[in-house]
């Protein structure tokens, strides 16, 4: 049976008169990628759609047209079979690969130039090796960070094998994959409650992260600094955080790169075990190495009202994760916020215990960025017995002096047992508005959904989605946005993995 169809799916109104409508384009499942099978969406190279897979050894690139009909699954028979990490770097023209991967007592980075038919024109080139031992068959120890302008690209690894100090080599490369800048800094570390988190890379290639200090048992971050390598000096700079007596958890950090500003943000609370008492803000000018504010923002009664959901007022946040920082054109932010819990017959859940789980779970020698965000087809945990709850997205809108101008919220309520793939949200930002995608159920059956806000922050729950090709279960969360107003989406169709293209 032909599963490809066309169809029109909703009608979103512009400016309350102007009706346009969304298309959404259906890949056709290919036989061997099951539910199980790992994936990358690439993106758009050249006019075609690529998307990487991985399944037990064997690599692939399939390769779609603009309608999504298949024009080619090429095999990747070059790669080792066992990939540790795999990260795409997507120019329009042609994507570079970079991939590691453990042979004997050694880790490799290399990277590849793939084109627009998913092939490699030239054999790939090794960026580093480290000698590690034989202590574990898979170990991460290279991390990769990309410039938003995509002119810089940071290799890099952490040498943590001295508890009190860790060792940064830094490879710099530009847009045509030459050497920028390759570096060896160290970078003390005072006791084991200190970690390193939110690596980011801006325009100019400087690596700007954050050095945390969390309380004995984990739960809160007490004291903190940005830590900033610029590109060409091999040293590094620090900014403290200056507020005192605060207990911070999920601290985030955005880069502006038109303005060279870095934006901190994280939930705080007034003593341990209470309750989400406001959003703390630190905004740095790293170009000028001045601090603009630090700030607390307290929500309001009215607010935490809003937000509360089946919580008390004054417990209304305490379920919420910061999940996007936008940055907007009056120098100001747009915050989303998503409450996330779980209810287990066995376990209770534990705030602190999700979001820091991650830091231990890197090798003894070499430090790997924990990121939360990718496709694991078992779930998060794949835990029996465990009801994953995904709610309500608040959305926090802040001029450029940390000032809350408006809020909202997008209402939905999801669970799942057992695995949360196809919870949680996807959020696309087409210039004008912000569209957030998610699944409800409807009978027994996951649509899709969809509401916006725009530059008003009003919401508008659109027309529920629908598409006549039934049986298609979608995964918002593990979408990609391919273009200014085109996005890519994995589907479940009869335990195989498919994608869907919406165009806005």
């Amino acid at each position: 049976m032909r599963i490809r169809s066309i169809v029109q799916i909703f009608a979103l109104l512009l400016c309350g008169t102007v009706a346009t409508a969304q298309k959404v384009t259906y890949s056709e499942p290919e036989r061997d990628d099951y539910k199980s099978t790992e994936f990358e969406i690439i993106g758009k190279i050249s006019g075609n759609i690529l998307v990487y897979k991985a399944d037990r050894g064997d690599y692939h690139i399939s390769v779609y047209d603009n309608g999504m009909q298949l024009k080619d699954r090429v095999k990747l028979d070059f790669l080792p079979k066992k990939l540790i990490s795999v990260d795409f770097v997507n120019y329009g023209d042609k994507a570079y690969m970079l991939y590691q991967f453990q042979r004997k007592d050694a880790v490799y980075s290399f990277c590849g130039i793939v084109n627009s038919m998913g092939v490699f024109e030239s054999a790939p080139v090794m960026v580093d090796s480290t000698r590690i031992g034989n202590f574990s068959k898979d170990n991460k120890v290279y991390s990769v960070e990309v410039s938003e302008d995509k002119s810089r690209i940071l290799v890099y690894k952490i040498n943590q094998d001295k508890e009190d100090n860790h060792v940064f080599y830094t490879f710099l490369y530009d847009s045509a994959f030459n050497l920028v800048n390759n570096s060896r800094v160290s970078l003390p570390m005072e006791t084991k409650r200190h970690f390193l988190s939110n690596f980011n890379l801006n325009n100019d290639g400087d690596l700007i992260f954050t050095k945390l200090e969390r309380t004995t048992n984990r739960d809160y971050i007490t004291n903190g600094k940005i830590v900033i390598k610029r590109a060409v000096v091999d040293d590094f700079e620090y900014q403290d955080f200056e507020s005192k007596g605060l207990l911070l958890d999920e601290v985030k950090v955005k880069l502006d790169n038109q303005d060279k500003q870095a934006l901190v943000t994280a939930f705080y609370y007034k003593q341990k075990r209470g309750n989400v008492e406001g959003l703390y803000l630190f905004r740095l000018d790293y170009g000028q190495r001045q601090r603009l504010f630090e700030k607390l923002v307290a929500f309001s009664p009215e607010l935490k009202q809003s937000a509360r959901g089946e919580s008390s007022t004054s417990a209304a946040f305490n379920d919420y994760f910061i999940r996007k920082v936008i940055n907007t054109k009056n120098g100001g932010f747009l915050l989303t916020a998503e409450a996330y819990y779980t209810t287990s017959r066995t376990q209770p859940w534990n705030r602190w215990n999700y979001m820091y789980g991650g830091y231990g779970g890197y090798s003894p020698y070499y430090y790997s960025p924990y990121s939360p965000y990718y496709y694991n087809p078992y779930g998060w945990n794949d835990a029996q017995g465990t009801r994953y709850h995904y709610d309500n997205v608040a959305i926090l809108s802040f001029d450029d002096k940390g000032e809350l101008t408006y809020s909202n919220f997008v209402h939905k309520s999801q669970f799942d047992d057992g695995a949360d793939l196809y919870l949680s949200y996807m959020l696309v930002n087409v210039g004008s508005e912000l569209h957030f995608l998610f699944n409800e159920l409807d009978r027994r059956q996951y649509v899709l959904s969809e509401n916006t806000i725009g530059p008003d922050g009003k919401v508008n729950r659109m027309p529920t989605l629908r598409n006549l090709d039934k049986g298609f279960t979608w995964m918002p969360r593990y979408g990609k946005q391919i273009s200014s107003r085109t996005v890519l989406i994995p589907c479940i169709y009869r335990n195989y993995i498919c994608f869907a293209k919406i165009d806005f």
